[in-house]
């Protein structure tokens, strides 16, 4: 079982932690190439687009957990099925993304104060990344498919080949071509496609008797699958908001008590990012393995007591790995934000801060797990409903302590939230295990 989920979860660690040199590249192609008009115009730019995907991150979590259990079933067809309806929301999506592209911009810009040159760059910045939204939402959907047939590999390359083609291809056109800084924005756009191609590619060498199933469009219009998915992706999209007003809240929040607090908050939710991309491997790995086993036991191929083994060493690995970092930022937590700035009036503020960064591994390990096993077991209303509670726990607590405890009180409401997280879905396990299994 170990070999298992160590197999699932390593994979997706690699991928991870190529993630943040993407923004490393990007900031230092333009740090070297434009001025800081520039520079703030692609922050914004790279910021909308994350506020738009964040919302359909349903399409990765909401077809994972299905696919793992039509997966554990044995249900080629339903696995199929499946993947042709996720690619046709993501389709679908897009078609909203581009008709309202207008609109999202105008309406976000205008809550971002910004100078107009700052603002003109973005908005060039967006209209060219936006004609990816087609690759990058069905990555999403292969993301998700691939997890659920239980491999990792594959969106493991896929995400490699996008973030290096993403880095290459940036620093060429904006270093060596007549498009300049902008040149950035048509990397991310060849990356995405080179991504999606990669993606069907191994669709159809590694999975070619899936494809082969899927030959009448009446098979894809299954109005039961699709309802359960979409019932789900529902759910997954209610989350994916509460999410938003933590995560963007926290950042408005710290802005409130001026520029030094802002970038301290930043580095400490940089450093904590970073430790989420390790976590995420097993999460990932729960997703999987949480889902195909369920899928066993709903037709008797599976005893429940395998179905809570993996439960019980998903939680061991990844307590040990909150472990480890609670470790590495209670003995280099200082360090570890001088890499990040070389400003000492900055790293002195973070001083105060450097207990909430030792705290939260270990409960931020817990409440990510209970995701994954959550979105293996397809629980839409339990994922929904704790973050709903995690997000009032969030406003609650910063609004009544505020007064009181400052900026402490705005990283006090971070650590409630996970808190709530984790309670809730610890309580509501056992019940949504046994509706999961007898359905």
């Amino acid at each position: 079982m170990n070999k298992q989920i160590l197999k699932l979860a390593i994979p997706s660690i690699l991928a991870n932690i190529t993630i943040p040199l993407v923004g490393l590249v990007d900031t230092a192609i333009v740090g070297h190439i434009a001025d800081a008009s520039i520079i703030g115009g692609i922050a914004i730019g790279t910021m909308l687009f994350d506020l738009l995907y964040w919302n359909f991150g349903f399409l990765r979590v909401g077809t994972s957990g299905m696919t793992a259990q039509a997966y554990g079933q044995g249900d080629k067809e339903g696995c199929t099925r499946l993947l042709a309806q996720s690619l046709s929301i993501s389709a679908a999506a897009t078609a909203i993304i581009w008709l309202l592209q207008w609109v999202f911009v105008t309406i976000a810009l205008l809550c971002i104060p910004s100078s107009p040159a700052v603002e003109d760059f973005a908005r060039q910045y967006f209209y060219v990344r936006v004609w990816a939204a087609p690759a990058t939402l069905a990555l999403m959907a292969f993301k998700g498919w691939f997890i659920g047939m239980q491999d990792t590999v594959s969106p493991m390359v896929c995400d490699i080949v996008v973030n290096v083609v993403n880095m290459v291809a940036s620093y060429g056109l904006a270093v060596y071509t007549p498009l300049g800084a902008i040149g950035v924005a048509y990397g991310t756009l060849i990356a995405q496609y080179s991504g999606l191609i990669l993606a069907l590619t191994l669709l159809m060498t590694r999975y070619r008797t899936y494809v082969y199933i899927l030959n009448k469009v009446a098979d894809v219009l299954q109005w039961q699958q699709i309802r359960n998915l979409l019932s789900l992706n529902g759910n997954l999209f209610i989350r994916s908001l509460c999410f938003m007003v933590i995560y963007v809240g926290f950042t408005s929040l710290s802005s409130v008590y001026g520029d030094q607090m802002l970038a301290v908050g930043s580095i400490i939710m940089k450093l904590f990012m970073f430790f989420s991309y390790f976590v995420d491997g097993f999460a990932y790995a729960g997703e999987a393995l949480v889902g195909r086993f369920i899928g066993e036991v709903q037709i008797g191929k599976q005893h429940q007591d395998e179905l809570n083994k993996v439960v019980r060493l998903l939680f061991i690995w990844s307590l040990a790995v909150g472990g480890v970092f609670t470790m590495v930022y209670a003995v280099w937590g200082i360090d570890c934000v001088a890499l990040m700035t070389n400003d000492t009036e900055l790293i002195a503020a973070a001083y105060p801060f450097l207990g909430w960064l030792i705290a939260m591994p270990i409960i931020s390990t817990l409440a990510f797990m209970w995701d994954g096993i959550y979105v293996g077991a397809t629980a839409g209303i339990a994922i929904r409903n704790a973050m709903i509670w995690a997000a009032l726990g969030f406003v609650i607590a910063y609004a009544v302590l505020s007064p009181i405890w400052g900026i402490q009180s705005l990283y006090l409401a971070y650590f409630v939230h996970l808190v709530a997280r984790v309670v809730y879905l610890t309580m509501m396990w056992r019940p949504t295990r046994k509706a999961i299994i007898n359905k």
